[in-house]
């Protein structure tokens, strides 16, 4: 009998043993799961600031270069060239500025009543160019977006056709024109006349602190006899995109910042911010 009574006191004994290892066991499993998430929060939000950093750099950057908004804004210049690859412990911080009135901005498309026969008429080469079935701009016209994500519903428009435009076109301001002293060459290959050739010699040639007025452009040598027309066309910008990529250790993260300076004040404003997954940035040829 007392053997029985030990036997069944040695395996209590051991069960409770082995229930006290489980529950150990456990605690130490859901410890180490709160320490590695808040390792993660922590990795993220280091991330995040250092992408934030990257933005403040390139806003004072753009404050401290861009003081007058009547004076051409070009790629050669400093606020476009200076733009920084910033190395830290284990990592690096790079910083893109690209002005965004270098884009096809279509706002003057979605008025309600016509656009222009040039933006029209630009807006289908643009597509040629890009080897795309034309999108009419009797599609968008009446539309009222306030991303360009959202041309994705429209019909008409699949994956392929966003996917291959959206790097080219923004939605600015129905002020905003296209400022030939930072439009790529396929921007310029949709101005009447302009061969994508023609166009790359125009990058080419551009002066660095490009054209001084439209009208300096359309009267280079090579427009000459074209009908190049000034509609729609600057010298200038205010709206701007800082892209800010940032790698620390095996991990990435992608800032895009809009911002834009007011026409009356001269003080520059955030439009919005995006964090995205990183990718290469498409090239503009």
């Amino acid at each position: 009998m007392r053997r029985n009574q030990r036997g069944i006191a040695l395996i209590t004994v051991l069960l409770v043993m082995s229930l006290a290892l489980l529950i150990t066991a456990g605690l130490l499993r859901s410890h180490r799961l709160a320490l590695n998430s808040s390792a993660q929060q922590i990795h993220q939000l280091q991330l995040r600031t250092l992408a934030f950093a990257g933005e403040t750099w390139a806003r004072e950057h753009l404050r401290t270069l861009i003081r007058d908004p009547m004076v051409a804004v070009a790629s050669g210049q400093a606020w476009a060239s200076s733009q920084p690859q910033l190395r830290i412990d284990d990592g690096q911080i790079d910083v893109v500025i690209e002005d965004l009135a270098g884009r096809f901005n279509i706002s003057p498309l979605l008025a309600k009543g016509p656009a222009s026969d040039v933006m029209e008429q630009r807006w289908m080469r643009l597509q040629t160019l890009l080897e795309l079935t034309p999108l009419d701009a009797s599609v968008l016209q009446g539309q009222s977006l306030s991303d360009i994500s959202q041309l994705r519903v429209l019909p008409g428009v699949d994956s392929q056709w966003y996917m291959r435009m959206q790097p080219w076109i923004v939605l600015l301001g129905k002020d905003a024109v296209l400022n030939i002293n930072t439009a790529p060459a396929t921007l310029l290959a949709t101005l009447e006349g302009v061969t994508p050739e023609l166009a790359r010699a125009l990058v080419t040639t551009r002066p660095l602190q490009g054209y001084a007025s439209v009208q300096d452009f359309t009267f280079t040598p090579a427009l000459i006899g074209l009908g190049v027309q000034a509609a729609g066309l600057g010298i200038s910008s205010r709206w701007f995109r800082i892209t800010t990529d940032v790698r620390l250790g095996q991990s990435r993260l992608r800032l895009e910042s809009d911002v834009v300076r007011d026409p009356h004040t001269g003080e520059w404003h955030l439009l919005q911010r995006r964090l995205l997954a990183p990718r290469h940035r498409e090239p503009f040829v």
